[in-house]
């Protein structure tokens, strides 16, 4: 060979050969060392990084996209009122829900949320607060004013309630998920929303009359505690079992100023409706 064999240097090199490589073997010129390079920038430059960086929007459970189409999807089976649909998109279902199960936080379905109780469909919460919207003092008001709530289970449909409602009750017989409802609504603060450990069969007197009362448990008929704490021109809805059948159906009653309006809708499916405390 008419020029000498040159040596093939092979990876790893060493730190002072990557200093002084050249970034061509067949330039004739002399060049001035290069720079060691450095893999990653300094750890105070990365942190100065990171805080500028923005987490994109539309990902995760986190994103207002996913419970926007959540409300795309209730209004597309029918739920017409605009400010149930904004309170729907609003309230972030995933927080409410069991880690086990977040991915279904957004599925029209009942979640199981311990202690023989569920969090209720979508679609039955937003079905709900509608009928309760429709009521003669909700109207005139364009809110649903105080609002007793029966049942707070994990928290998520007193959440809903308090972004359309003057002030909110809601009651609670099983400590551990008065307990839990409380954790979970800290960070929002609402503070126009009250939870109470207690009985719910009895309601709440301290706080009666209630322009609106929704039960989230069926019995064989609506207390008469409820009825009495019921305003004027108020409007209560309440799952209530058929007589001699398990089957439920949703029940609205209006109360005027010479009594009790009563109207049945739809087959729904609640857990039973019960009295006492249980730790």
């Amino acid at each position: 060979m008419s020029e000498p064999a040159r040596r093939v240097r092979k990876f790893p090199l060493r730190l002072d050969e990557v200093a002084a490589s050249s970034s061509s073997s067949s330039s004739s010129s002399a060049t001035a060392p290069r720079a060691v390079l450095r893999p990653q920038a300094p750890v105070q430059h990365a942190q100065r990084d990171a805080g500028k960086a923005q987490a994109p929007s539309g990902l995760g459970l986190d994103s207002a996209d996913v419970r926007k189409r959540m409300a795309a999807r209730l209004r597309d089976i029918g739920v017409r009122d605009e400010r149930v649909l904004a309170a729907m998109a609003q309230v972030p279902r995933h927080q409410f829900v069991d880690a086990a199960l977040v991915t279904q936080a957004y599925e029209d379905t009942s979640l199981p949320i311990g202690h023989g109780q569920t969090i209720s469909k979508p679609s039955v919460v937003a079905r709900m607060i509608e009928l309760l919207l429709a009521g003669a003092n909700a109207r005139r008001s364009q809110h649903l004013g105080r609002v007793l709530e029966i049942g707070t289970g994990c928290g998520y449909q007193a959440a809903v309630l308090s972004a359309l409602a003057q002030h909110v009750v809601s009651v609670e017989r099983l400590r551990p998920l008065h307990d839990k409802a409380r954790e979970l609504l800290a960070p929002l603060r609402p503070a126009h929303l009250r939870l109470v450990y207690g009985d719910g069969m009895r309601g709440h007197p301290p706080n009666a009359p209630y322009d609106s009362i929704i039960a989230a448990a069926g019995g064989d008929s609506v207390p008469n505690a409820w009825l009495e704490q019921l305003a004027i021109g108020g409007r209560l809805v309440s799952p209530v079992r058929r007589a001699g059948s398990e089957r439920q159906v949703l029940v609205v009653m209006d109360r005027h100023e010479h009594g009790i309006e009563q109207a049945v809708y739809e087959a729904v499916h609640f857990v039973p409706l019960k009295s006492g405390l249980a730790g």
